[in-house]
């Protein structure tokens, strides 16, 4: 009798067990499939991520044989897949990431990261919401003067006390990370729709922070004239944007609020039916971003609230466009 109960039960055992396995995989599959809904595409993105044959992948959506678990990991970070929920773990904790940001030797955990962003940038119908109190390095990117200075100033707030702070002569991206920088400037302007939210002091805060570095001699009187120049060059290309609501390169939609109320740091957010992604900038060095269902529905909803204490300065407000952008000329002309 002992015998048998002991069968039974880990027949039963077996049994479930092999019922939740397939359940769960089940549930990957599908998470698999809102990414890809077509077969043809989610098979050839498997076999481009995985580096393995297009059978051996039919073989894996049939159920013949099973991802392994280094497969199932890579799809699932690289997808940005949440293992805990399809497994139905609930740990009542939200899974966030932090991304350290090295602009001078950017391990390959960054790059990889950044290449994940602009295929983001890239996908269709995405949409992006950025809440900033400083001019996004996506765009000044295409600036290299203001580029050049971001760099600077990043430095001076995280080179080693010991080390020598470099003057704005001397700081370059590396070739690795320059020409990354590049084709994420080009990447933003394919996102089907996008918003910023300012602070009305965007401009005043870079322009303090210029004549900082001037004073104390690591800015010389030559290269502030250079950044001053990029600064009207990156004022009229905005200026211009915001006069047609629009990409001038693509044709994309974008939106241009200025914020009534002061912004404490830097909020984004990346959105599509099949994608959600949600940034948090913390101390110019660090990123902390989540994808978890919990958190990016109120996310999004939070910062689309912040328009409410903003003025939308693109397309038909003309009078408030005018205002900003002559303002800001005037204040790049002080520096």
């Amino acid at each position: 009798m002992t015998k048998f109960f002991i069968f039974v039960t880990k027949l039963y055992y077996n049994l479930n067990f092999e019922k939740m396995m397939n359940d769960w995989y089940d549930s990957f599959l599908e998470a698999l499939y809102k990414k890809y809904p077509k077969k043809s595409q989610l098979t050839e993105a498997l076999m481009d991520l995985l580096f393995i044959e297009k059978e051996s992948v039919y073989r894996r959506l049939r159920k013949d044989i099973m991802f392994s678990v280094h497969e199932l990991a890579k799809i699932a970070a690289a997808w940005h897949i949440s293992l805990d929920e399809i497994i139905g773990v609930n740990s009542y904790q939200i899974p966030f990431k932090v991304q350290l940001s090295n602009y001078l030797n950017p391990p390959e955990k960054q790059v990889k990261y950044i290449h994940n962003i602009i295929k983001i940038c890239n996908s269709p119908g995405m949409k992006y919401m950025e809440v900033s109190n400083k001019l996004p390095r996506s765009l000044t990117s295409g600036f290299p003067y203001i580029a050049r200075y971001q760099l600077l100033k990043w430095m001076n707030q995280f080179v080693k006390e010991d080390d020598r702070l470099l003057p704005y002569s001397k700081v370059f991206f590396p070739i690795k990370i320059a020409g990354l920088v590049t084709e994420y400037h080009k990447a933003v302007k394919n996102v089907a729709s996008t918003t910023y939210i300012w602070d009305s002091k965007v401009f005043d805060f870079l322009i303090y922070n210029v004549r900082y570095f001037h004073s104390i001699y690591l800015i010389t009187d030559e290269e502030k004239e250079l950044i001053k120049n990029d600064l009207y060059d990156f004022l009229n290309y905005m200026s211009e944007v915001a006069t047609r609501g629009c990409w001038l390169e693509t044709g994309n939609k974008v939106n241009l609020y200025i914020s009534s109320v002061s912004i404490d740091t830097n909020y984004n957010y990346y959105a599509s039916d099949e994608f959600k992604l949600c940034r948090i900038h913390a101390f110019a060095k660090s990123e902390i971003s989540t994808n978890s269902p919990e958190i990016t529905e109120d996310f999004i909803n939070w910062l689309e609230l912040e328009k409410r204490s903003a003025v939308l300065i693109s397309g038909a407000n003309e009078k408030s466009r005018i205002e900003f952008f002559v303002k800001q000329h005037e204040l790049i002309d002080t520096l």
